[in-house]
């Protein structure tokens, strides 16, 4: 059995989930793939079940009746993952922003001894390609608000391509992120930094999705802004832990 899990969330990506999983099996680092559908009404999980299908225990679907949320399903999956002795825990999405061979990139950094690998946009070799400059401004603005309010040295935390060492979730307290867009994948790294997590940047070319529709809403930006100063309020007197080596 593979120690690697690769969790996809999706809701409506049928022209992506079947070509995402292909290119992940392809990969040489042996992943275990689990989807999290929620509830898609244009054959997402069907495609997911045929892809079973070819390719056997190496995928997993969890099928949720409606849309909950990106955070709710990372933290589902997270979840999952633990009970089944994996040791390295992906988030990735669906739709090709995240280039599948970079996996491999996340997972040398973690196995050369970060405790979380983000694949990073806003580092020296790392990029986007194909956003409009207002989504680019917004992105690179939710960024350095971030950095501010947290105090984290991470250039890019609303990054969603991400592994984690199983250790950093078995520590935090997954029950009391409740977060859904950016403010969950703030939150996540935050929380990991607080608790004296090593948090390492790996540059990516972020690419802004050709099919499919994004799930970018203001919702999803209001929650970042005030979600982050939560995060820091709530612990405004709790230093960061130094892990011990």
């Amino acid at each position: 059995m593979s120690d690697k899990l690769v969790i996809i969330p999706t809701y409506k990506e049928k022209e992506n989930i079947g070509r995402i999983i292909d290119a992940i099996v392809a990969l040489d680092g042996h992943y275990h793939i689990l989807v999290i559908d929620d509830g898609s009404p244009d054959g997402t999980a069907d495609i997911v079940r045929d892809k079973q299908e070819e390719h056997g225990h190496i995928i997993s679907l969890i099928e949720r009746g409606k849309k909950l949320g990106l955070g709710t399903a990372y933290i589902y999956g997270f979840k999952w993952g633990l009970e089944r002795d994996f040791q390295y825990i992906f988030e990735m999405d669906a739709d090709f922003s995240h280039p599948p061979p970079d996996l491999n990139r996340l997972l040398a950094a973690c196995e050369a001894g970060a405790d979380v690998a983000i694949g990073s946009r806003y580092v020296s070799g790392g990029g986007v390609v194909n956003w409009p400059k207002n989504r680019l401004f917004l992105s690179k603005g939710a960024s350095l608000y971030s950095r501010i309010i947290t105090g984290m040295p991470i250039m890019d935390p609303t990054a969603g391509f991400v592994c984690y060492r199983r250790e950093v979730l078995e520590l935090l307290d997954l029950d009391k992120i409740r977060f859904v867009g950016y403010a969950f994948q703030i939150g996540m790294k935050y929380l990991a930094y607080k608790a004296g997590f090593k948090l390492t940047e790996v540059p990516i070319q972020f690419v802004e999705r050709e099919l499919g529709v994004s799930k970018m809403h203001l919702g999803i930006i209001r929650e970042a802004i005030f979600g982050v100063l939560a995060l820091r309020l709530s612990s405004v007197f709790k230093p960061r832990r130094v892990k011990s080596a």
